[in-house]
């Protein structure tokens, strides 16, 4: 059974920090087979999940150096990231993180320059055989772990430019889907600008209904990775409006199939998709106020 996971109990009930939602870290599976196909499962979320809707990036090609004058950022400070996650407990690489922040590296660009290529880096390094499946396993839980940490410091600090306060999101899955990490990455920006943030990892659609049944949003939005995910999102999106508490509820799309795709969106019945965090939380702020008919 899927968990809903508001913000403080979240960090109640798994230990993360308030007003983070934990989210469930790979486990690796039993099985020579089964071991590889959980990886493989890892590396497509690497590839086809986190690179591309935050960096923008081109599905299927080589990781693109960070140019060295980018926020401070190069490369460099991706690999060793990646290895201090393989390495060290957490403590270590948010200590990392921390002294480039004191560099002047706005936290979004620790987001979308150094938390995104590092895990693509874990994928690369596992696909070389040069580590093992636990330990990029364990990598990529450190890095859900510092993702939290940061994520809570942005949370502390609503940006000034917002008009998110006091608006309530659901983020979620489609039912079944494998990627959580990159959607779980967008919620940050809209934490930074101040919306109250709620995570679904639904197993089925009639969960989801739930949710918004029983709690209102000002919006949801709703993650995919692939084209054989567009009839079971055009049904989901119409039964959410349908159940949903708030009648003007705005809906969001995103994911890998709608960075290529951006014209499904009004296809599946959406109202806006967004190609990174930073674009979403922008567009969501201006898509709920002319739903609600503000000015």
């Amino acid at each position: 059974m899927a968990q809903l996971i508001p913000p403080a109990e979240s960090a109640e009930l798994c230990g993360a920090a308030p007003g983070m939602p934990e989210i469930p870290l790979v486990r690796a599976p039993r099985g020579a087979k089964a071991q590889a196909k959980g990886m493989d499962r890892l590396v497509r979320t690497v590839e086809a999940e986190i690179v591309p809707r935050l960096l923008i990036a081109r599905r299927n090609i080589p990781a693109t150096p960070v140019p060295a004058n980018a926020a401070g950022l190069d490369e460099g400070d991706a690999a060793e990231l990646a290895r201090l996650l393989l390495s060290h407990e957490v403590d270590v690489p948010f200590a990392y993180v921390e002294a480039i922040r004191h560099r002047g590296v706005p936290l979004e660009h620790i987001y979308t320059q150094l938390l995104a290529p590092s895990a693509r880096r874990l994928g690369v390094l596992w696909e070389r055989d040069e580590v093992d499946f636990v330990q990029v396993t364990l990598g990529l839980g450190r890095l859900h772990q510092l993702l939290q940490r940061l994520g809570t410091q942005a949370a502390q600090v609503p940006s000034v430019e917002s008009r998110g306060c006091g608006r309530r999101a659901l983020f979620a899955t489609v039912p079944d889907e494998d990627h959580s990490f990159g959607l779980l990455m967008v919620t940050q920006f809209f934490r930074h600008n101040g919306w109250d943030v709620w995570n679904e990892f639904p197993e089925t659609a009639d969960e989801l209904v739930a949710c918004v049944s029983q709690n209102s949003f000002s919006m949801v939005g709703l993650s995919a990775g692939s084209l054989e995910r567009v009839d079971q999102l055009t049904a989901l999106i119409r039964r959410i409006r349908r159940a949903s508490q708030n009648p003007v509820i705005g809906i969001m799309v995103g994911g890998p199939v709608f960075l290529h795709h951006p014209e499904l969106a009004a296809r599946v019945g959406a109202d806006a998709t967004a190609a990174d965090g930073h674009e979403a939380a922008r567009r969501a702020e201006s898509m709920c106020a002319l739903l609600a008919g503000e000015k």
